[in-house]
């Protein structure tokens, strides 16, 4: 025995693997190959009792669910057999156990399929002429190293003239956020009871799917838009908005701070629209160039994506 561990630990070293990784996966290798014993909760009782102390076997009840389904409770679901269980025979007996022998019965029904009320539409091939024609919406998350947490910004930026719009900076981000910056941005871009509104693209983020986003998208009259799941490139204008973000302010900051934070991002979106070259907008500011196209002092172009 002694000599077959010494010939075991020398051909370990040799092949540069610890004795101690060997022996452990040995070990777990022949506890795989045992015959598992369960481990599972309590055993099912294979009974209930009604409400004055009766003991009612579970075959019993499966005839009673039977007796109910040749009836008028045939269009009954579980949790209404459920309840006629109860009222008929006094059981007492849970939602969970009725479902489970409905199963064993085959009796459930088929399960209702819910059309939503928002049904999605997909982002598709557009040749953009203008501002206000299509807006794109996402999140970029930023860290305070100060607090050791995270910050969310979601941002509503132009197709045409790349501008940030709105935004919203907070230590969340709900539906409820991305509702309000919606509004806010058709308020500023004076949009918000004209007739022809912005093309809203997103991607499926949760703040994008809710129902209070798309109630607003419905109450403002404007097209919402989803871009399919793995396709960033479809929200291409404001992912490279997030790369500058990134580049200029996130890695050149460290946050101590949710005030810093907020301060810093603010200001770099005043830079970006107010003062930063663009040289697809002409070598010109987001804003600038927005002024110059509307006095027709630059020529405008088409954005195709």
């Amino acid at each position: 025995m002694a000599r077959n561990q010494a010939s075991t630990a020398l051909i370990l070293r040799t092949i540069g693997i610890k004795e101690a990784t060997y022996y452990a996966r040995r070990q777990r290798l022949q506890k795989g190959n045992q015959a598992r014993t369960y481990r599972g909760g309590r055993p099912q009782p294979g009974y209930s009792w009604t409400t004055d102390g009766k003991r009612i076997s579970d075959e019993q009840i499966k005839e009673y669910l039977m007796e109910l389904m040749a009836g008028e409770e045939s269009a009954y679901g579980y949790r209404k057999l459920r309840i006629c269980l109860q009222r008929k025979h006094q059981l007492i007996i849970n939602k969970k156990k009725t479902y489970r022998l409905c199963k064993e019965l085959d009796i459930l029904m088929p399960q209702r399929q819910t059309k939503p009320r928002y049904p999605r539409r997909i982002a598709r091939n557009r040749t953009i002429h203008r501002s206000n024609e299509l807006w794109e919406l996402d999140i970029k998350y930023g860290y305070i190293a100060g607090e050791d947490r995270f910050f969310y910004l979601m941002a509503v930026l132009d197709v045409y003239d790349r501008s940030v719009i709105d935004y919203h900076i907070g230590l969340n981000c709900e539906g409820k956020h991305a509702a309000q910056t919606l509004q806010r941005a058709l308020w500023k871009r004076k949009v918000y009871q004209t007739e022809k509104k912005p093309v809203i693209r997103t991607d499926n983020g949760p703040q994008f799917i809710s129902r209070i986003f798309e109630e607003t998208c419905e109450h403002c009259q404007v097209e919402h838009e989803r871009i399919p799941p793995k396709t960033p490139n479809l929200n291409a204008h404001i992912e490279s908005f997030h790369a500058s973000l990134e580049r200029d302010c996130y890695q050149k900051h460290e946050f101590t701070t949710y005030h810093d934070a907020y301060q810093i991002v603010t200001e770099y979106i005043d830079f970006y629209n107010q003062r930063r070259i663009h040289g697809s907008l002409y070598d010109l500011p987001p804003a600038t160039f927005r002024r110059q196209v509307a006095a027709r002092q630059v020529p405008s172009f088409t954005v195709t994506l």
